[in-house]
């Protein structure tokens, strides 16, 4: 069967779509995972599915630090070894995943799930900046470290979050500058990542 045989055939059509709804993905990628998909054989193909649906129905987010766990906590907040008395703020659950890798870093996270950005309609309402000032009135809290992306909406968002924070009392601070301006942490090489957070300056 030729591609122009079935490529009008409504299944492949309608997964096409959802695949140019994911980031990153553009039409033509869209239409080479399909098409890859059509040729992969079934039970590899349920696997996937199944994968994915499993993701959906057992993945929530952790009860106090907003990363992505199957139980009411994560790991890292579940761990009694952590430091608690410090917070790093990332923007995504990969982000703490990437810092995790590094292994200078023995606090605890809070993820917010996006960054402030008016050209895309998120405002500081969308985000998980509530809860992050809930969990300092326990007064356990010591420091915040601000570890959102080096961009500019992410330099905005650090700045919204300073300046709510600022008469709290808490530390605030920020990775050193060895991260490269306008990328993401997720992408940054593990040994620049835990230079940066070893050598974080005040905000």
């Amino acid at each position: 069967m030729t591609i122009q045989s079935f490529s009008s055939a409504e299944p492949v059509g309608r997964l096409v779509e959802e695949f140019n709804k994911l980031p990153g993905i553009g039409p033509k990628t869209a239409q080479r995972l399909t098409y890859y998909l059509v040729r992969m054989p079934a039970d590899e193909a349920r696997a996937l599915a199944e994968a994915i649906l499993a993701v959906k129905e057992r993945i929530v987010l952790c009860g106090r630090c907003f990363n992505i766990t199957e139980a009411e906590l994560c790991d890292i907040c579940e761990d009694g070894r952590r430091d608690r008395t410090r917070i790093c703020v990332v923007e995504e659950p990969l982000d703490v995943h990437a810092l995790e890798r590094t292994g200078v870093y023995h606090g605890t996270y809070h993820v917010l799930h996006g960054v402030i950005s008016p050209m895309n309609g998120v405002g500081p309402e969308d985000l998980k900046i509530r809860p992050l000032l809930e969990r300092l009135r326990s007064g356990e809290v010591q420091e915040i470290i601000l570890a959102t992306n080096p961009n500019l909406e992410g330099e905005a968002t650090s700045m919204y979050i300073h300046r709510l924070m600022s008469p709290l009392g808490v530390k605030i601070t920020r990775p050193a500058r060895g991260l490269p301006v306008g990328g993401d942490l997720e992408y940054t090489d593990q040994v620049t990542l835990g230079r940066a957070i070893e050598g974080r300056q005040e905000f």
